[in-house]
């Protein structure tokens, strides 16, 4: 009976990491004409939340906390996977190269990993603030110094 026991655990752990990695490999869209609208499909989603209050654990509709906010824009295209922490986003996304830490798109993380948002470009990021909500905030030098690291969303195009 143990053995039929820690053989169905082995089972469900093996089911869980394939759907792990099926859940990621269903984050590359794969064709050009996926990664062309993509962008645009972020950047959309990304609009439609701003001015949203911030709300501890919540990602959406009506309100977020900052890693809701990146699991929520990630949802609207197609890229899924479990709801989770910044923390745990960031061993989860693929490192990004040096050139493309200021892209957007890219995915940046603050406070030893207690924050992420979403790069604009190399003046502002989005992402979901205590005292404002969901917003895009300047990168001054507030922001800048508490930059952890930078990783990508898994699309094609990216490489």
């Amino acid at each position: 009976m143990k053995q039929l026991f820690i053989i169905a655990l082995l089972g469900v752990s093996l089911s869980m990491t394939a759907s792990a990695q099926t859940s990621m490999a269903s984050l590359d869209p794969g064709s050009k004409a996926d990664v062309d609208s993509f962008w645009p499909g972020l950047k959309s989603a990304i609009e439609k939340h701003l001015g949203r209050p911030y709300v501890w654990g919540s990602s959406g509709l009506k309100s977020f906390d900052c890693s809701g906010f990146l699991w929520r824009v990630m949802y609207e295209n197609g890229m899924m996977t479990k709801r989770t922490t910044a923390r745990k986003f960031y061993m989860m996304l693929p490192a990004v190269k040096e050139t493309d830490n200021w892209k957007f798109g890219t995915v940046v993380f603050f406070d030893n990993l207690k924050h992420v948002g979403i790069i604009d470009n190399p003046r502002a990021f989005y992402h979901a603030q205590v005292s404002l909500g969901t917003n895009r905030s300047e990168m001054n030098s507030f922001w800048k110094r508490k930059i952890y690291g930078f990783r990508q969303l898994p699309v094609s195009g990216n490489k």
